[in-house]
């Protein structure tokens, strides 16, 4: 055996100490950004350009270090170990687990705690000092950082990362709970992680469905857009051509009025085609907040979701995406209504999303849920019409006049049902 005791115990702490920089470094380019080191450039314009080095590649640097510092902590616990098996007449046994118990205690202390906290509350003036030696660290052992991090994800199930894990979104999401408490509310925190979330999200999760979708026949007049959109509530409106997989255009209301306002024999004269706008599609995998990036820069606020096939699956707008963020953008208007509620003259006014039999068994129709294939007084207008709700629609069943009142929320969905007996003779 080579060395005394002492000169190992010695070696042992300085190697300690080398690992301490070199997680103190790691944690602080994992804290680094480049809005902030372009506040520094004013004032300290030598860090900051030591700190640009690092922000080119900080998962380089990162994935670096923390190879040295495995390496570093280790021959640090061989070093103790050869020190106690010398100065113990201990089996060896007994020795290695002491000496195990002693590094997992100086490590999660000195490395664990220390270290990290350091570099964490000083990362721009710790990432400077040692931006050399990390830079060194990275030139040297980059190759063996990529065949070590390519043989972790060989063995990994499922794909791996050619950055390694160790500068990943899941760090940014533990550092922004570990921050939640004292410096971002509970709201904030969740906001972030949905904007994380939202990556892993595609179009026809946020979409309006097909089935929800308001849209009107390109050969209507400008008059029948005017009244559907006032009816409906919506200022863009789909356009199709010969059914509802055959889109080709989207009506905007203003362009309606602007061109009534003009020449008033527009109104009656004039159909749909002559001013719908062009559209855009977007297939229904496509992740959201690459739609949210193309609808920006196109300048959308509409697009059609297409499935396989080529067919209309639904569609997305800015506001859909920003819901996943942000969460459910509610109108002013709106309120929580009872399910049930009894007006004079044996009328009632249930919730469009009341269920089928609920609906029979307090209104005295007589309908089956499976025969007709709906679920909810709603699903019953829609399939009566043959086409979406919308307020002021209305169909006679076994006596009783179902209306559909005014819709509520962003995407004006039809909220209550206004049930009254028919009198007289029955005008549809």
């Amino acid at each position: 055996m080579s060395g005394e005791p002492v000169v190992l115990i010695i070696g042992a702490a300085v190697l300690i100490a080398i690992s301490w920089v070199l997680v103190a470094s790691e944690t602080a380019i994992g804290r680094i950004s480049k809005a902030r080191i372009a506040e520094i450039r004013e004032e300290h314009p030598r860090r900051a350009a030591r700190l640009d080095q690092l922000a080119v590649d900080p998962a380089r640097y990162a994935n670096s270090l923390l190879l040295c510092h495995t390496a570093v902590t280790i021959a640090s616990f061989a070093l103790l170990s050869l020190a106690l098996l010398d100065l113990l007449t201990w089996s060896d046994g007994w020795v290695l687990l002491l000496s195990t118990g002693v590094m997992s205690a100086v490590v999660y202390v000195v490395l664990g705690v220390s270290a990290r906290t350091f570099g964490g509350q000083r990362p721009y003036v710790v990432a400077a000092t040692f931006s050399k030696l990390t830079r060194l660290l990275a030139t040297a052992f980059s190759p063996l950082v990529l065949l070590l991090i390519g043989l972790g994800n060989a063995i990994t199930p499922g794909r791996g990362s050619r950055s390694g894990p160790f500068t990943s979104q899941a760090e940014l999401r533990e550092l922004v709970d570990s921050a939640g408490i004292e410096v971002i509310d509970d709201d904030e925190r969740i906001m972030i992680h949905s904007v994380f979330a939202l990556g892993g999200t595609i179009a026809r999760e946020v979409m309006v469905p097909r089935t929800e979708m308001v849209s009107i026949e390109k050969d209507q007049t400008l008059r029948q857009a005017m009244s559907l959109a006032l009816r409906s509530g919506f200022s863009r409106i789909p356009v199709v051509g010969d059914d509802a997989d055959d889109v080709v255009g989207v009506a905007f209301l203003k362009d309606v009025v602007r061109r009534i306002f003009e020449n008033r024999q527009a109104e009656q004269g004039e159909t749909v085609a002559k001013i719908m706008r062009s559209v855009h599609f977007v297939p229904d995998t496509m992740p959201a907040d690459d739609v949210l990036r193309e609808m920006q820069a196109d300048r959308e606020h509409m697009a059609i979701v297409v499935d396989e096939y080529g067919g209309t699956a639904g569609l997305v707008t800015i506001e859909d995406i920003i819901e996943e963020i942000v969460g459910e953008i509610d109108d002013e208007y709106d309120t929580l209504a009872p399910d049930v509620e009894e007006l004079d003259g044996g009328s009632m006014r249930v919730s469009a999303r009341l269920s089928l039999e609920h609906f029979c068994e307090v209104s005295g129709l007589r309908l089956d849920a499976d025969t007709e294939r709906v679920e909810t007084v709603g699903g019953l207008l829609g399939l009566r019409l043959g086409r979406v709700p919308i307020p002021g629609a209305r169909i006679a069943e076994q006596g009783l006049w179902l209306k559909a009142e005014s819709g509520v929320g962003r995407r004006n969905q039809i909220s209550t049902i206004l049930v009254e007996p028919i009198q007289g003779d029955l005008d549809v």
